[in-house]
C-alpha cells in the first residue's frame, strides 16, 4: 500500500468525481432523513442491526412480529394506537430505506477508498483526512441508533432534539470535509483571494453548521409547529425574558424552550445573511473575479434559503416545505465550503496541468468566472 504525493497527478480527476458522489449521496441521506423524521417513521425499526438489517420482512410472519415491537413503543401507545399494518410497513420503509443508504453509503465510501490507497493516488493529507471522515462516518451510524434509542425510553413519542441535532451536524460536517477535500483536488492555479476575503470565507461555512444544528434543535422539538408569524413572533419581535427563559434550570431553554429555540434559528438566520450580502460587496470591492462571483452566489442562496425558511414557518412545516428546507440548507453549506477552500489558493508550488486547469463541478465553477 502506499501513498502519492504528487499533487499535479492527472490520475487523481477520479478520486475528485468519487468524492463528490460520495457528498451528492450524504446530502441524499440528510434528504431521507429529513423524510423519515417528519412522517415520524424514525421509531418504526427498534432493534440496531447493523448486517441483518439490510433485508426487511419478508413474510407475513416477519411483518408481525416488527409490528408487535413497534406496539411495545411509548410513540405507539401514547400517538399512533389503532394504527394498521399497512400504515406501519408504509413507516417501515422510510426508517429502513435511511438505513440501508447509509449501508450503500458506506460501501461507495470505503471500497473506492481501499482501491485510491492502494494504486497510490490520495496524498499523505488526503489520505489521512479521508481516514478521519471514515471514522466520523462510523461514529455517525453510532449517533444514529443513540438518537433513536432515545425515542424508544418510557414516555418518550419522538427523539431527544439534541441528539437529533448531533445526528443532522455530524452528517453535515462530513459532507463540508467530503466537499472541502474535493474542492482542494482541483488541478491548477487559483489565487488565494485577500486576507479579508479569506477570512470570511472560511467563517462562513462554520456559520452556517451552526444554524443547521440549531435548525436540528428547531425540529427535533418540534418549534417550527408555534409561533407561525413574521417577522414577530406573534406580534412581538422578541419574546419577553420570562417567556423565553420559563424553564429551570436556565441552560435547558436553549433546548427545551420552543421559544428561544425558533428565536436562536431566526437569529442566526439574520447574521448569515448578513454576513453574506456584506461579504459579496466586500469581495466585489476589493477582489474582482472568481473570489467576488462565488461570494455574490453564496449571498444569492443564503438570501433564497431564508425566505424558504420563513415560508416553512408560515405554513406550519409542511413535508415538501419542510424537506425543500433541509435540503438547500445543505447547498448552502457545499456552496460555502467550496468558496472557502478555493479562497485559499490552489496549486501554490505545483506544477499547472496542461492546458490550464480542469473543468469545474457545480459551484466551483465560479472560480473561473469574472461575475
Amino acid at each position: 500500500m502506499r501513498l502519492s504525493t504528487t499533487a499535479g497527478d492527472p490520475a487523481r480527476n477520479p478520486v475528485r468525481i468519487w468524492l463528490y458522489l460520495v457528498a451528492a449521496l450524504v446530502v441524499a441521506m440528510v434528504a431521507v432523513g429529513g423524510a423519515t423524521r417528519l412522517t415520524g417513521s424514525g421509531l418504526s425499526i427498534t432493534e440496531w442491526r447493523p448486517v441483518t438489517g439490510v433485508m426487511p420482512p419478508l413474510s407475513a410472519a416477519d411483518w408481525a412480529a416488527e409490528f408487535e415491537k413497534y406496539r411495545g413503543t411509548p410513540q405507539y401507545q401514547i400517538l399512533n394506537q389503532g394504527l394498521g399494518l399497512a400504515d406501519f410497513k408504509v413507516l417501515y420503509f422510510w426508517e429502513w430505506g435511511h438505513r440501508l443508504l447509509g449501508r450503500v453509503l458506506g460501501l461507495v465510501f470505503f471500497l473506492p477508498l481501499a482501491v485510491f490507497w492502494w494504486r497510490g493516488l490520495l496524498s499523505r493529507r488526503l489520505g489521512l483526512g479521508l481516514l478521519v471522515l471514515g471514522l466520523l462516518g462510523g461514529l455517525q451510524g453510532a449517533i444514529g441508533w443513540i438518537m433513536v434509542a432515545s425515542g424508544l425510553k418510557p414516555g418518550m413519542t419522538a427523539v431527544a432534539p439534541l441528539k437529533l441535532a448531533l445526528h443532522l451536524t455530524t452528517a453535515s460536517l462530513i459532507l463540508a470535509g467530503l466537499v472541502w477535500l474535493a474542492a482542494g483536488e482541483r488541478r491548477g492555479r487559483l489565487a488565494p483571494a485577500s486576507g479579508g476575503v479569506r477570512a470570511v470565507a472560511v467563517a462562513l461555512p462554520v456559520l452556517v453548521l451552526v444554524q443547521i444544528f440549531l435548525g436540528g434543535l428547531v425540529a427535533g422539538s418540534h418549534a417550527g409547529l408555534v409561533y407561525n408569524s413574521w417577522p414577530t413572533m406573534n406580534g412581538d419581535l422578541i419574546p419577553p425574558a420570562s417567556e423565553l427563559f420559563a424553564v429551570r434550570p436556565w441552560i435547558e431553554n436553549f433546548v427545551d424552550n420552543l421559544a428561544l429555540v425558533q428565536l436562536n434559528h431566526r437569529l442566526t438566520a439574520y447574521l448569515i445573511v448578513l454576513v453574506a450580502v456584506v461579504h459579496a460587496v466586500q469581495a466585489r470591492l476589493s477582489a474582482p473575479g472568481p473570489a467576488a462571483g462565488r461570494a455574490i452566489g453564496i449571498a444569492v442562496l443564503a438570501l433564497a434559503q431564508m425566505g424558504l425558511g420563513i415560508a416553512t414557518l408560515l405554513l406550519a412545516v409542511p413535508l415538501w416545505a419542510g424537506l425543500a428546507h433541509q435540503v438547500l440548507a445543505m447547498g448552502v453549506l457545499v456552496m460555502a465550503t467550496v468558496h472557502a477552500r478555493l479562497s485559499l489558493g490552489l496549486g501554490q508550488g505545483v506544477p499547472a496541468a496542461p492546458g490550464g486547469a480542469e473543468p469545474a463541478f457545480g459551484f466551483e465553477g465560479f472560480a473561473g468566472s469574472g461575475i
